[in-house]
């Protein structure tokens, strides 16, 4: 099988979507999916795009894909990477695709100079926690990660 990743372009959106659907469903979240293909065509490639995307080939079919954007270290005085989303159709988990997409990652990454390429994962995500461990990465088991979304969002802006 071969494996090939590719930067995405807009037409890509419906595929794309595809795999954050399976993603969601994957992680018991479909529910809280709110894109659509036209707020990815403009997140993703619109003139304020905030975010990139990478899509994963096996043998010209797509396979999976990867959304990313850059962050920031204070303590590095530097940007990095960090991956949203990272996701195998089934069909193509224990091809080499998963590994080939962080592969991908880590060399844009250090083509931009940045300092770190950070994501996060469900505690109960064996298989990917296997993978990520596999290619080098560690746990911040000492970090928490926080959100406002919502309604909680909405009532911290508005205090």
């Amino acid at each position: 099988m071969a494996i090939s990743i590719r930067d995405a372009v807009p037409g890509d959106a419906e595929t794309i979507l595809r795999f954050i659907t399976e993603l969601a469903t994957y992680e018991k979240a479909a529910h809280e999916v709110e894109a659509t293909v036209e707020r990815l065509r403009g997140s993703l490639f619109g003139t304020d795009a905030v975010a990139h995307a990478v899509i994963c080939e096996a043998d010209g079919k797509p396979a999976g894909f990867a959304i990313w954007f850059y962050s920031y270290s204070t303590w590095q005085a530097r940007k990095g990477l960090y991956l949203e989303d990272l996701y195998v159709s089934p069909e193509y988990r224990g091809s080499g695709a998963g590994k080939a997409l962080l592969k991908h990652l880590a060399r844009i990454a250090i083509a931009e100079g940045c300092g770190r390429f950070e994501w996060s994962v469900l505690d109960w995500n064996e298989p990917a926690i296997r993978v990520y461990e596999a290619v080098g990465a560690e746990p911040m088991s000492e970090w928490k990660r926080y959100r406002l979304a919502g309604e909680a969002l909405e009532a911290l802006a508005a205090d």
